[in-house]
């Protein structure tokens, strides 16, 4: 072949969903909306929780580092989700493409990891309430979130490396509302066998693992949780738990569907359906069903605005 005939990828272009261009006005509204709603919750409860002394706990700190994750995680795709959305070239470099796939996926493992952790606190608290404070101390909490984000943000690199040597040279266009492994996989030009096991390989340990290690500690809670005399406390408890593994199922169904799988081929419109679930609702989901809906957190809040209400008066 006369490589001269070869046209290099320098750029992709984000098809999105096609038929829904028409609405982009609109669409970029509702988008634009959930995204200040997303960044609002996460805000509120991680600055609300950052400067109430009587929510420095575990527990409260493992909620504000997720929404603090939540805020980057959302900001790697949502706002050039909106630029596409009003742009008629929805465009991204091809170093750009790789760094998006990078960070979200770093951020995203780590919010698994994270997700994690947090069950198996509440394990702790709830199953062991007497060895609780003498295990999750202060040093061993920031030790568990610095090895979320160490490990969340080394397991995407070889996925990186790996497709960054590909060789692009046809079409350009990405099946998807933004850059991610699944898609640009199925755009290069060679064999992609090896980047196709690595990722399954890398993906299935971190989703399978840490999603089964959530669902061991919360069925172990509700188990100690049905034992304990008491119906009102029992329903309260019970009541957080379903609330938390709601959205734990949610995720993690979304993105086993969409990375646990031994093929470059996917399914155009369901992926990017599943795309939209992952990275733009569960976010804005996930301070309302870990925090607001805390009564905790909802008095602290108050407290804080009475307080500043007080001040200017």
């Amino acid at each position: 072949m006369n490589s001269l005939n070869v046209t290099v990828v320098t750029e992709f272009i984000l098809v999105g969903f096609p038929t829904l261009y028409r609405y982009g006005p609109y669409l970029f509204a509702c988008l634009l909306l959930v995204y200040l709603l997303t960044i609002l919750g996460n805000v509120v409860v991680f600055v609300t929780i950052r400067l109430d002394s009587q929510l420095h706990t575990p527990m409260y700190f493992f909620i504000s580092v997720l929404s603090f994750l939540e805020l980057w995680y959302t900001a790697v795709t949502i706002p050039k989700m909106l630029i596409n959305l009003l742009a008629p070239r929805k465009s991204i470099s091809f170093k750009g493409c790789l760094l998006q796939t990078y960070f979200f996926h770093s951020l995203g493992a780590s919010e698994c990891y994270l997700l994690t952790v947090m069950a198996y606190d509440r394990y702790l608290a709830i199953c062991h309430p007497l060895r609780y404070s003498s295990i999750m101390t202060g040093r061993v909490t920031l030790r568990l979130v610095s090895s979320c984000f160490a490990i969340g943000f080394f397991c995407p690199l070889s996925e990186v490396i790996l497709i960054s040597r590909l060789p692009f040279c046809g079409s350009n266009e990405i099946q998807h509302i933004f850059c991610d492994f699944p898609p640009l996989l199925s755009l290069a030009c060679t064999d992609t066998s090896v980047n196709v096991i690595v990722d399954f390989a890398i993906n299935s340990f971190i989703i399978l693992v840490t999603f089964s290690f959530i669902m061991i500690s919360y069925i172990k809670i509700i188990i100690t949780v049905m034992k304990i005399n008491g119906t009102k406390w029992r329903l309260k408890a019970f009541s957080t738990c379903v609330s938390h593994i709601s959205v734990v199922l949610v995720f993690f169904t979304c993105i086993i569907f969409m990375y646990v799988r031994l093929t470059k081929s996917y399914s155009l419109y369901y992926d990017r359906v599943l795309a939209v679930i992952y990275s733009v609702l569960t976010p804005i989901f996930n301070p309302i069903i870990y925090s607001l809906r805390n009564k905790e957190i909802r008095v602290a809040f108050q407290r804080k605005l009475c307080h500043k209400s007080s001040y200017y008066h």
